[in-house]
């Protein structure tokens, strides 16, 4: 916050959704000055504190050197290539975008242009509105059976290839480096680059612009792709030759292209855009309504963030945030939750945080503590306090086992077994472990009487879908409890009535917090065992504080950063290095 308390200057340099400035002009003072020349925005940016653009105003090193009193520069889209991020870091300037606002306006873009190319609807148009019936002449293709190389698959590649795979097509994906995302997508197949040219009917770019992806796709490149082939680029123009792709075309060495983006905009090469074998649109992916809305809403939401927070993190990397927030990755216990919430409601302290991690738009991912921030949830709280954690600052992940008690195990095996989502398949105990690695099982269950069935979905069921019926219905037939220990003979011996432990595989951070993001669905509860660098415990917070509406999120979160000064400075901050046992509420 400014120590003098007025309100924040923030210039908006470039057009964009009236729901993103009336949002902005609500906490701070706004000035809308787009077109600026180079020389008019480093006159003009030392006046204020944030800047907002989208993709016209390039955001250099010599703009950021005149940004005097600069803090925040917020790209409202997904790239960040017409900001000098570098500089901005070296200026102790913070650099945000919203690199989910555009998803799947750019995905649906690139399978209309797919099916525009495939179709000839440019031509077909052309030949009616010129008065011609050529229909005979406008043969196309159908994309069912097709094959589609996707180059890159982050967000936006995944959006391209749900949706191709709808259309029947075979996926191909070539990821300059493999990940998490790419291995949990059983329908598409992870080839080399030069592979997947070789083998693609359509070849549609999703890259982010680098050094090392100019001209990934140049000369050398377009002479791999069938001549019956596609290229559709909506990434960025910088990442084709368009030299070499101008040529191809002309030798017929390529079927055609579609491009929305271009070396140079707004002037691209006449000669590209008016090819007839090249559909071009002026970098309209991301422009629909609804996506500029979220883009700029998005950007809005983390440049007030920004300038509300308290920075406590020199004590604790404790925050108070908005309730509405606050998203779990896992399902929860209806019985643990209202337990809690009414614990909470008598003693009105919070103990222990819920530990998050920010995720990008203002939103906040509950690793550990679902149960605490469901119960504050349903107790009405307009805000919670969470520990702040970076996912790739120490955090680690293990999975929990489950084991099952209290039921006959041809009861439980009956039960499993009527389930329409799951298939259960009888296989050697010595074997599960590997099967469940090699055919992608959901989990499998190794029973008392030293019995083992891989479980896995059905024929068309989603994943997560199918592992959430599972626990489900073990959880509410008999007793289940988590666990380290797989070794059925220290299992038997240790719990009464053990009838059976379920196995899970070992997921990774990356995957737990990107499947959630981009499924929207929740894993079973009690699987995954966040290992917290950290942790903060026996805050023992007053929950009135949290519980009101007249305090503001400015003034929670001076509130705690004093109790935390204040903690401090009686030496009741102690950071211990050994492993906690912590017993569960």
């Amino acid at each position: 916050m400014n120590p003098d308390k007025r309100r924040p200057r923030i210039l908006i340099c470039d057009a964009i959704h009236p729901a993103g400035i009336q949002l902005l002009q609500e906490y701070a003072d706004v000035d809308i000055k787009t077109g600026l020349s180079a020389g008019e925005l480093c006159t003009a940016v030392p006046a204020y504190d944030g800047l907002v653009a989208r993709s016209a105003t390039q955001v250099t090193a010599e703009v950021i050197k005149h940004g005097l009193n600069l803090k925040i520069i917020g790209r409202a889209g997904s790239g960040l290539d017409n900001v000098d991020v570098e500089a901005a870091r070296a200026a102790n300037i913070t650099v945000v975008n919203c690199p989910d606002a555009n998803t799947l306006a750019v995905a649906e873009h690139t399978l209309a242009l797919l099916l525009a190319l495939a179709r000839r609807l440019p031509q077909a148009t052309s030949s009616m509105k010129a008065g011609k019936w050529e229909k005979s002449s406008l043969l196309g293709e159908g994309l069912a059976g097709k094959t589609l190389g996707i180059i890159g698959f982050g967000r936006i590649g995944r959006q391209v290839a749900l949706r191709a795979l709808a259309f029947g097509m075979k996926i191909l994906v070539n990821q300059r480096q493999a990940t998490p995302e790419l291995q949990m997508a059983p329908a598409v197949t992870a080839v080399d680059l030069y592979d997947l040219l070789q083998q693609a009917d359509f070849v549609t770019l999703h890259v982010p612009f680098k050094p090392e992806t100019q001209n990934l796709i140049g000369a050398a490149e377009l002479a791999l792709m069938k001549p019956t082939a596609y290229l559709v680029n909506t990434a960025r123009g910088g990442v084709v030759d368009e030299v070499a792709l101008l040529a191809a075309l002309a030798d017929g060495r390529l079927a055609g292209a579609a491009l929305d983006v271009f070396a140079q905009e707004p002037a691209p090469n006449p000669a590209l855009v008016q090819h007839e074998k090249v559909i071009a649109t002026p970098h309209i992916a991301a422009s629909t309504e609804s996506a500029q809305e979220a883009a700029a809403v998005a950007v809005a939401e983390q440049i007030i963030e920004f300038f509300q927070q308290v920075e406590v993190e020199t004590v604790l990397p404790l925050r108070v945030v908005p309730m509405d927030k606050v998203f779990a990755h896992e399902n929860v216990d209806a019985k643990r939750v209202n337990r809690l919430a009414k614990r909470l409601d008598e003693e009105g302290r919070l103990g222990n945080p819920p530990i998050v991690t920010a995720v990008g738009d203002g939103r906040y991912m509950v690793l550990d503590g679902a149960t605490r921030s469901a119960a504050m949830a349903q107790l009405g709280f307009p805000h919670a306090i969470v520990q702040v954690i970076n996912s790739e600052d120490g955090l680690g992940l293990k999975t929990w086992y489950h084991t099952i008690r209290q039921i006959r195990e041809e009861d439980l095996l009956e039960l499993l077994t009527a389930l329409p989502l799951i298939q259960l398949a009888p296989i050697a105990p010595t074997e599960a472990a590997k099967a469940m690695f090699e055919y992608g099982g959901l989990c499998y269950l190794h029973t008392a009487s030293d019995r083992a069935y891989l479980a896995q979905p059905a024929p068309g069921a989603n994943r997560l879908d199918a592992l959430n019926q599972l626990t489900e219905m073990y959880i509410e037939a008999a007793h289940v409890d988590r666990t380290l220990n797989s070794n059925i003979i220290s299992l038997k011996s240790e719990l009464e009535g053990f009838t059976a432990v379920v196995i899970f595989p070992e997921y990774t951070v990356a995957q737990v917090i990107q499947t959630t993001l981009e499924s929207g669905r929740l894993f079973p509860a009690g699987i995954t065992r966040f290992i917290i660098p950290g942790r903060v415990l026996r805050l023992n917070a007053d929950l009135s504080v949290l519980r009101s509406k007249e305090m503001s999120l400015r003034e929670k979160n001076r509130w705690l950063h004093e109790q935390l000064l204040h903690r401090q400075a009686k030496g009741g901050i102690r950071r211990y290095e050994e492993p906690v046992v912590l017993l569960d509420e």
